[in-house]
């Protein structure tokens, strides 16, 4: 993030000297021999300077600094999938049954267990984590926290549930895929959160999956659940890791 901000920032600069010749080169502006020669100082002199720092800092980051994700129980002993959650994993607001575990089952061709009940909220989803364990997965998504964010459930109580929802899936074996929603009308409260808790626990997180189809009349069923457009939009999400998850090539 902070390498991505230095670079806007330097490539405004540039643009901007570069905005400034341009216009003393065109009498658009009274010449200035220091603004010119400042000018050409940035476009000749300075330019593979900061292309080399932005390039060596980038790969430092990516290389050395970063810290990847461990994922517990990756890779995989096996091939059950469960999806586990609320509303949104029983597919309410899909024609057909099922909403985008149906359709990720028919993506990836293989058996996908649906977990989903509508109106569960973390705490109430805890009571029935003993229903993904008897199913003996191998990899289990979970997506839960949109009732808490409608019942204004505290944040800490919601990241608290989560993570004893994921340490309990991963103790028996199996490797945890974090899907994120929107946690707020407006922004997304529940990100940032979501994205520390996967670090933490070891599982891997995808963030909000409701991104362009929430507040969509278009891809909507009702003002919670999405519609055929809208589940297809989080399969095309949620399917290349769960590929990559199953074939041993998904890498953080």
């Amino acid at each position: 993030m902070v390498l991505e901000l230095l670079s806007q920032r330097i490539l405004a600069l540039m643009q901007g000297f570069f905005h400034i010749g341009l216009r003393v080169r065109r009498n658009e502006v009274p010449f200035n021999k220091y603004l010119f020669l400042a000018y050409y100082s940035m476009q000749k002199k300075y330019y593979f300077i900061i292309t080399g720092i932005i390039i060596i800092g980038t790969t430092a980051y990516y290389g050395f600094l970063r810290d990847p994700v461990v994922i517990k129980n990756y890779p995989l002993g096996g091939e059950t999938i469960v999806v586990f959650g609320d509303s949104l994993v029983e597919g309410i607001g899909s024609s057909k049954k099922g909403g985008f575990v149906a359709l990720l089952e028919h993506r990836l061709q293989k058996p996908v267990s649906n977990l989903g009940r509508s109106g569960d909220t973390t705490e109430t989803a805890l009571g029935r984590v003993q229903d993904v364990i008897a199913e003996d997965p191998d990899l289990v998504i979970v997506l839960l926290g949109g009732n808490d964010a409608i019942r204004r459930v505290p944040l800490e109580m919601t990241v608290e549930n989560l993570r004893t929802i994921i340490r309990t899936i991963q103790a028996e074996g199996a490797a945890v895929v974090l899907l994120g929603v929107q946690g707020a009308l407006i922004r997304d409260r529940f990100d940032n959160d979501f994205r520390v808790l996967a670090k933490e626990e070891g599982a891997v997180y995808i963030p909000n999956i409701l991104e362009d189809i929430y507040r969509n009349p278009s891809r909507m069923f009702d003002g919670i659940h999405p519609n055929d457009e809208g589940y297809g939009i989080i399969t095309n999400r949620v399917y290349p890791i769960i590929s990559e998850l199953l074939t041993g090539t998904y890498y953080e």
